[in-house]
């Protein structure tokens, strides 16, 4: 349902989106996509090899965008494919559509928790250099989904 002309979100199809673009992704770096659906870990090393050869400094915000997109891309097709994780709509006075959409998985403690993978992505790029495994794992422990240093096993 429409609300002021602006779109109901569609999780489905935001999905199948999502998935298909890191699919393309895998398939432009040489990672089959039954290899890549089979562990999306098996796209890691491309992808970082991919990322270290970047030209960063001749993007224009076009390219970021893309780049950006990309890896939220990734690390959202990782969480559902590894850790159940799926994509949920929340509320977001912040932005022009009045909502955003985020990634929601059952962390290890029990407790549902949300994240924002073009957030998680953001804050990666923000490294120099970028880390795809270290991405990841940013993910899983904003989410709590692997233990953390400090907690008891």
């Amino acid at each position: 349902m429409e609300k002021g002309g602006i779109p109901a979100p569609d999780l489905k199809r935001w999905t199948e989106e999502g998935r298909l673009t890191i699919i393309d992704v895998a398939d432009m770096l040489g990672v089959p996509p039954e290899l890549y659906t089979s562990d999306p870990l098996n796209l890691a090393p491309a992808l970082q090899n991919y990322t270290s050869e970047l030209p960063f400094h001749e993007f224009e915000q076009s390219d970021w965008i893309t780049f950006q997109t990309d890896l939220m891309a990734y690390v959202a097709d990782f969480l559902i494919q590894c850790h159940g994780a799926k994509w949920v709509v929340i509320d977001d006075s912040t932005t022009p559509r009045g909502y955003r959409h985020v990634i929601e998985a059952i962390g290890k403690d029990g407790r549902v928790r949300t994240a924002d993978p073009t957030e998680i992505a953001r804050e990666e790029l923000k490294n120099s250099p970028i880390e795809i495994i270290r991405m990841l794992a940013s993910a899983e422990l904003t989410l709590h989904l692997t233990r953390q240093v400090n907690e008891e096993g």
